[in-house]
């Protein structure tokens, strides 16, 4: 991290190989598209497990067929990028990765190898339910795999260094990433819990502490990704967005309970408002400003708890 609190990637993934182009906002653009059939593909298939558990009896399913669908897409547009550069790295599968993908193609291979185990699992041990289905292996690779394909793009991103238009993929690409381990996470999540609204009594003390857990949980999955951009460059309408991903991906899951979705609601204008605050503070102080990400971290974290208390 430089003396102005922007950092510029210099990590393997964002290395490539000379005469190797890095990937175009268009390229970008198709990623995050396929990430997000993927993505759409995991929210479905949680929508089936919490709603209709009862009728799924195995791993041939229409969520799975959309979830692995959208993986193909992802996995083989991910490669066919590095192919299309054989020109300038006649090994492409080894040097041919624009910035930005080598980590997402890995992430690839571990994504299938993740999806067999889990063929596996479901047609041997049967359809986990609860917490068994969040932590099962095979999900659990699935998930970091997941996570790592998506957000290639984000890393292409920050190694080019472009804002303005480019960032758009970048923030979407953050997002996708965001929304992947919160299926994982629904049991812990405060877009779901009503913990705020009940009183405190004798026998409930269980339900607060829960309740506390998933705030701190929440606000952690949330912030950490925020303050992964915000040392680079501001980008507006990041936060709102990061809500907006998160929130969406529980509240499908429970077919969108009333209250519930009028405090994710709230927390999603208290996001917008510390977008809009912390743009301001980057033109008035300057990205090197003293404590700025401390600050940063602090302020989202409030206005976005804020909200979403006064939703419910």
């Amino acid at each position: 991290m430089t003396s102005s609190g922007v950092r510029h990637d210099t990590s393997p993934s964002a290395v490539t190989s000379p005469g190797v182009p890095p990937a175009t906002r268009r390229e970008d653009l198709v990623t995050v598209l396929f990430g997000a059939v993927l993505t759409a593909g995991a929210m479905s298939d949680g929508w089936a497990h919490t709603n209709i558990i009862e009728t799924i009896e195995g791993f041939f399913t229409p969520w799975h067929g959309l979830l692995y669908a959208g993986f193909v897409a992802t996995a083989a547009w991910t490669f066919w990028l590095a192919y299309r550069r054989r020109g300038g790295a006649p090994r492409w599968w080894r040097d041919g990765w624009p910035a930005g993908y080598r980590v997402g193609a890995i992430a690839a291979v571990t994504f299938l190898l993740a999806g067999l185990a889990d063929l596996v699992w479901h047609e041997t041990l049967g359809v986990e339910v609860g917490l068994d289905a969040a932590f099962s292996p095979s999900h659990l690779l699935l998930d970091a795999s997941a996570v790592l394909l998506v957000t290639s793009p984000l890393r292409s991103w920050w190694a080019g260094g472009e804002g303005g238009a480019r960032s758009v993929t970048g923030v979407a690409s953050l997002v996708l990433g965001a929304m992947a381990p919160s299926i994982l996470l629904t049991y812990a999540s405060a877009f779901l819990t009503l913990a705020p609204t009940r009183t405190i009594g004798l026998g409930a003390q269980q339900q607060a502490v829960l309740g506390v857990d998933a705030y701190l949980l929440t606000t952690l999955l949330l912030v950490g990704p925020f303050l992964l951009v915000h040392r680079r460059r501001a980008s507006v309408g990041t936060g709102a967005a990061l809500v907006a991903g998160v929130a969406l991906y529980n509240l499908v899951m429970h077919e969108f309970p009333t209250t519930q979705t009028w405090a994710a609601l709230g927390a999603l204008g208290g996001a917008a408002l510390a977008d809009a605050l912390l743009w301001r503070l980057d033109a008035v102080r300057g990205p090197a400003a003293p404590l700025r990400l401390p600050l940063t971290g602090v302020l989202l974290a409030r206005l976005l708890i804020a909200g979403h208390l006064t939703g419910l």
